[in-house]
Protein backbone atom coordinates (compact mmCIF):
# COMPACT_ATOMS: atom_id res chain seq x y z
CA UNK A 1 0.00 0.00 0.00
CA UNK A 2 2.83 2.42 0.85
CA UNK A 3 4.40 1.92 -2.60
CA UNK A 4 1.07 2.63 -4.25
CA UNK A 5 0.62 5.84 -2.25
CA UNK A 6 4.13 6.99 -3.19
CA UNK A 7 3.44 6.25 -6.83
CA UNK A 8 0.27 8.39 -7.01
CA UNK A 9 1.91 11.87 -6.82
CA UNK A 10 4.58 10.76 -9.28
CA UNK A 11 1.93 9.58 -11.70
CA UNK A 12 0.02 12.84 -11.29
CA UNK A 13 3.21 14.80 -11.90
CA UNK A 14 3.98 12.80 -15.03
CA UNK A 15 0.44 13.31 -16.31
CA UNK A 16 0.63 17.04 -15.68
CA UNK A 17 4.00 17.26 -17.40
CA UNK A 18 2.48 15.57 -20.46
CA UNK A 19 -0.38 18.08 -20.34
CA UNK A 20 2.07 20.99 -20.07
CA UNK A 21 4.17 19.78 -22.98
CA UNK A 22 1.48 18.74 -25.45
CA UNK A 23 -0.77 21.65 -24.50
CA UNK A 24 1.96 24.21 -25.02
CA UNK A 25 1.84 26.80 -27.80
CA UNK A 26 4.06 26.19 -30.82
CA UNK A 27 6.29 28.94 -32.12
CA UNK A 28 8.06 28.95 -35.50
CA UNK A 29 11.19 31.05 -35.80
CA UNK A 30 10.86 33.06 -39.06
CA UNK A 31 14.66 33.24 -39.47
CA UNK A 32 15.60 29.60 -38.91
CA UNK A 33 12.33 27.75 -39.41
CA UNK A 34 12.89 26.06 -36.06
CA UNK A 35 9.64 25.03 -34.34
CA UNK A 36 9.59 25.06 -30.54
CA UNK A 37 7.03 24.77 -27.76
CA UNK A 38 6.61 27.78 -25.48
CA UNK A 39 4.95 28.11 -22.09
CA UNK A 40 3.27 31.44 -22.84
CA UNK A 41 0.91 32.88 -25.40
CA UNK A 42 2.12 36.01 -27.25
CA UNK A 43 -0.19 38.10 -25.05
CA UNK A 44 1.20 36.55 -21.87
CA UNK A 45 4.74 37.14 -23.12
CA UNK A 46 3.97 40.80 -23.72
CA UNK A 47 2.45 41.15 -20.26
CA UNK A 48 5.28 39.43 -18.42
CA UNK A 49 7.92 41.28 -20.42
CA UNK A 50 6.38 44.65 -19.59
CA UNK A 51 5.95 43.80 -15.91
CA UNK A 52 9.56 42.62 -15.65
CA UNK A 53 10.78 45.73 -17.47
CA UNK A 54 8.89 48.00 -15.09
CA UNK A 55 10.22 46.06 -12.11
CA UNK A 56 13.81 46.58 -13.24
CA UNK A 57 13.30 50.29 -13.93
CA UNK A 58 11.62 50.84 -10.57
CA UNK A 59 14.89 49.85 -8.91
CA UNK A 60 17.28 51.57 -11.33
CA UNK A 61 18.65 54.99 -12.18
CA UNK A 62 18.02 55.62 -15.85
CA UNK A 63 20.02 57.83 -18.21
CA UNK A 64 17.83 60.22 -20.20
CA UNK A 65 20.39 62.06 -22.33
CA UNK A 66 24.04 62.32 -23.22
CA UNK A 67 26.39 60.39 -25.55
CA UNK A 68 25.71 56.97 -23.97
CA UNK A 69 21.96 57.43 -24.30
CA UNK A 70 22.32 58.72 -27.86
CA UNK A 71 24.44 55.76 -28.92
CA UNK A 72 22.03 53.17 -27.54
CA UNK A 73 19.02 54.86 -29.13
CA UNK A 74 20.83 55.21 -32.46
CA UNK A 75 21.73 51.52 -32.62
CA UNK A 76 18.33 50.26 -31.45
CA UNK A 77 16.55 52.47 -34.00
CA UNK A 78 18.49 50.76 -36.79
CA UNK A 79 18.11 47.24 -35.39
CA UNK A 80 14.34 47.23 -34.86
CA UNK A 81 13.38 47.17 -38.58
CA UNK A 82 15.98 44.43 -39.10
CA UNK A 83 13.98 42.02 -36.91
CA UNK A 84 11.29 41.94 -39.62
CA UNK A 85 8.64 39.26 -38.99
CA UNK A 86 10.06 38.25 -35.62
CA UNK A 87 9.57 41.67 -34.03
CA UNK A 88 6.75 43.17 -36.07
CA UNK A 89 4.17 42.86 -33.28
CA UNK A 90 6.48 44.02 -30.50
CA UNK A 91 5.92 47.23 -28.60
CA UNK A 92 9.61 48.15 -28.49
CA UNK A 93 10.93 50.14 -25.56
CA UNK A 94 14.53 50.81 -24.52
CA UNK A 95 16.11 52.22 -21.38
CA UNK A 96 19.69 52.97 -20.45
CA UNK A 97 20.53 52.27 -16.81
CA UNK A 98 23.39 53.97 -15.04
CA UNK A 99 25.23 51.09 -13.44
CA UNK A 100 28.68 49.45 -13.47
CA UNK A 101 26.99 46.18 -14.42
CA UNK A 102 28.41 44.94 -17.71
CA UNK A 103 25.11 43.69 -18.97
CA UNK A 104 22.18 44.16 -21.36
CA UNK A 105 19.01 42.22 -22.09
CA UNK A 106 15.83 42.25 -24.15
CA UNK A 107 12.65 40.94 -22.53
CA UNK A 108 9.73 39.33 -24.38
CA UNK A 109 7.75 41.89 -26.33
CA UNK A 110 10.83 44.02 -27.05
CA UNK A 111 11.68 45.67 -23.73
CA UNK A 112 15.42 46.47 -23.84
CA UNK A 113 17.68 47.49 -20.97
CA UNK A 114 21.33 48.47 -21.46
CA UNK A 115 23.62 49.04 -18.48
CA UNK A 116 26.25 51.73 -19.00
CA UNK A 117 28.90 49.38 -17.63
CA UNK A 118 28.93 47.35 -20.83
CA UNK A 119 29.50 50.30 -23.17
CA UNK A 120 33.29 50.54 -22.59
CA UNK A 121 33.49 46.93 -23.83
CA UNK A 122 31.18 47.29 -26.81
CA UNK A 123 33.13 50.48 -27.71
CA UNK A 124 31.62 51.06 -31.16
CA UNK A 125 28.12 51.07 -32.62
CA UNK A 126 28.95 47.74 -34.26
CA UNK A 127 30.02 46.27 -30.92
CA UNK A 128 26.79 47.45 -29.32
CA UNK A 129 24.81 46.11 -32.29
CA UNK A 130 26.41 42.71 -31.66
CA UNK A 131 25.13 42.68 -28.07
CA UNK A 132 21.69 44.08 -28.81
CA UNK A 133 21.15 41.99 -31.94
CA UNK A 134 21.92 38.89 -29.88
CA UNK A 135 19.58 39.93 -27.06
CA UNK A 136 16.79 40.96 -29.42
CA UNK A 137 17.11 37.56 -31.09
CA UNK A 138 16.45 35.85 -27.75
CA UNK A 139 13.19 37.80 -27.53
CA UNK A 140 12.04 37.35 -31.14
CA UNK A 141 12.88 33.64 -30.89
CA UNK A 142 10.71 33.33 -27.75
CA UNK A 143 13.52 31.74 -25.79
CA UNK A 144 12.09 33.06 -22.51
CA UNK A 145 8.78 31.27 -23.12
CA UNK A 146 10.64 28.10 -23.96
CA UNK A 147 12.63 28.30 -20.73
CA UNK A 148 9.51 28.93 -18.67
CA UNK A 149 7.89 25.83 -20.13
CA UNK A 150 10.93 23.75 -19.29
CA UNK A 151 11.24 25.20 -15.79
CA UNK A 152 7.56 24.53 -15.10
CA UNK A 153 8.05 20.93 -16.16
CA UNK A 154 11.15 20.51 -14.03
CA UNK A 155 9.42 22.13 -11.06
CA UNK A 156 6.47 19.80 -11.45
CA UNK A 157 8.69 16.74 -11.63
CA UNK A 158 10.74 17.72 -8.57
CA UNK A 159 7.79 18.62 -6.36
CA UNK A 160 5.51 15.82 -7.56
CA UNK A 161 2.58 18.23 -7.68
CA UNK A 162 0.58 20.05 -10.31
CA UNK A 163 2.00 23.43 -9.32
CA UNK A 164 3.01 25.81 -12.09
CA UNK A 165 4.01 29.42 -12.48
CA UNK A 166 1.11 31.84 -12.43
CA UNK A 167 0.98 35.20 -14.13
CA UNK A 168 -1.04 36.60 -11.23
CA UNK A 169 1.33 35.29 -8.54
CA UNK A 170 2.79 38.20 -6.59
CA UNK A 171 5.20 36.25 -4.40
CA UNK A 172 8.54 38.12 -4.75
CA UNK A 173 10.65 34.98 -5.04
CA UNK A 174 8.46 33.48 -7.72
CA UNK A 175 8.30 36.80 -9.57
CA UNK A 176 12.09 37.02 -9.58
CA UNK A 177 12.34 33.43 -10.79
CA UNK A 178 10.10 34.32 -13.72
CA UNK A 179 12.22 37.37 -14.47
CA UNK A 180 15.32 35.19 -14.34
CA UNK A 181 13.83 32.81 -16.88
CA UNK A 182 12.94 35.74 -19.14
CA UNK A 183 16.51 37.07 -18.95
CA UNK A 184 16.24 39.95 -16.46
CA UNK A 185 17.40 38.21 -13.33
CA UNK A 186 21.04 39.25 -13.00
CA UNK A 187 20.15 42.42 -11.10
CA UNK A 188 18.30 40.34 -8.53
CA UNK A 189 20.92 37.65 -8.13
CA UNK A 190 19.07 35.13 -10.29
CA UNK A 191 21.14 34.15 -13.32
CA UNK A 192 19.73 31.44 -15.55
CA UNK A 193 21.98 30.88 -18.56
CA UNK A 194 20.31 30.18 -21.86
CA UNK A 195 20.98 26.75 -23.33
CA UNK A 196 23.68 26.24 -25.93
CA UNK A 197 20.92 25.76 -28.48
CA UNK A 198 19.40 29.13 -27.62
CA UNK A 199 22.79 30.83 -27.54
CA UNK A 200 23.70 29.47 -30.96
CA UNK A 201 20.36 30.53 -32.43
CA UNK A 202 20.67 34.04 -30.93
CA UNK A 203 24.21 34.37 -32.29
CA UNK A 204 23.10 33.40 -35.78
CA UNK A 205 20.03 35.65 -35.84
CA UNK A 206 21.79 38.48 -34.02
CA UNK A 207 24.44 38.91 -36.70
CA UNK A 208 21.72 38.81 -39.35
CA UNK A 209 20.00 41.68 -37.58
CA UNK A 210 23.18 43.75 -37.32
CA UNK A 211 24.02 43.05 -40.97
CA UNK A 212 20.58 44.19 -42.12
CA UNK A 213 20.99 47.30 -40.01
CA UNK A 214 24.18 48.13 -41.91
CA UNK A 215 26.73 47.00 -39.30
CA UNK A 216 29.56 44.78 -40.49
CA UNK A 217 28.83 41.35 -38.94
CA UNK A 218 32.55 40.51 -38.92
CA UNK A 219 32.93 42.98 -36.07
CA UNK A 220 30.89 40.62 -33.88
CA UNK A 221 33.94 38.35 -33.65
CA UNK A 222 36.08 41.24 -32.45
CA UNK A 223 33.52 42.00 -29.76
CA UNK A 224 33.45 38.44 -28.42
CA UNK A 225 37.25 38.38 -28.42
CA UNK A 226 37.21 41.52 -26.26
CA UNK A 227 34.66 39.99 -23.93
CA UNK A 228 36.87 36.98 -23.32
CA UNK A 229 39.73 39.25 -22.26
CA UNK A 230 37.68 41.28 -19.79
CA UNK A 231 37.42 40.50 -16.11
CA UNK A 232 40.05 37.82 -15.66
CA UNK A 233 38.71 35.23 -13.21
CA UNK A 234 35.58 37.32 -12.70
CA UNK A 235 33.80 37.61 -16.07
CA UNK A 236 31.26 40.39 -16.67
CA UNK A 237 27.61 39.66 -15.92
CA UNK A 238 26.96 39.50 -19.64
CA UNK A 239 29.43 36.63 -19.93
CA UNK A 240 28.02 34.82 -16.90
CA UNK A 241 24.60 34.69 -18.53
CA UNK A 242 26.12 33.98 -21.95
CA UNK A 243 28.65 31.17 -21.45
CA UNK A 244 31.75 31.55 -23.55
CA UNK A 245 32.61 28.33 -25.35
CA UNK A 246 35.52 27.86 -27.70
CA UNK A 247 33.01 27.01 -30.42
CA UNK A 248 31.23 30.39 -30.33
CA UNK A 249 33.59 32.26 -32.65
CA UNK A 250 33.85 29.20 -34.87
CA UNK A 251 30.06 29.12 -35.15
CA UNK A 252 29.94 32.83 -35.91
CA UNK A 253 32.38 32.24 -38.74
CA UNK A 254 30.12 29.48 -40.03
CA UNK A 255 27.12 31.83 -39.93
CA UNK A 256 29.11 34.67 -41.50
CA UNK A 257 28.50 33.98 -45.24
CA UNK A 258 24.74 34.36 -44.77
CA UNK A 259 25.19 37.50 -42.68
CA UNK A 260 27.64 39.01 -45.17
CA UNK A 261 25.15 38.40 -47.98
CA UNK A 262 22.63 40.49 -46.03
CA UNK A 263 25.24 43.14 -45.27
CA UNK A 264 26.40 43.38 -48.90
CA UNK A 265 22.79 43.66 -50.10
CA UNK A 266 22.24 46.58 -47.73
CA UNK A 267 25.53 48.20 -48.81
CA UNK A 268 24.69 47.78 -52.51
CA UNK A 269 21.25 49.29 -51.98
CA UNK A 270 22.76 52.26 -50.17
CA UNK A 271 25.32 52.77 -52.94
CA UNK A 272 22.68 52.63 -55.68
CA UNK A 273 20.43 55.10 -53.86
CA UNK A 274 23.27 57.61 -53.62
CA UNK A 275 23.44 58.03 -57.38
Amino acid sequence: MRGRITFIPLALAAAFMMYQYFGATKSTNPETGHVAKVGLSPEQEQTLGLQSYQEVLSQSETVQNGPEFDQVMRVVKRLIPATREGGKNFDWKVSVVKSPQQNAFCLPGGKIVVYTGILPITRTDSGLATVLGHEMAHATSHHGGQRLLRSEMVQTAMMGTAASLSLSDTDPRKRQAIMGALGAGAQFGIILPFSREHESEADEIGILYMARAGYDPRESIQFWERMEKVGGSQPPEFMSTHPSHGTRIQQLQEFMPKALAEYNAVSDKASNSSY
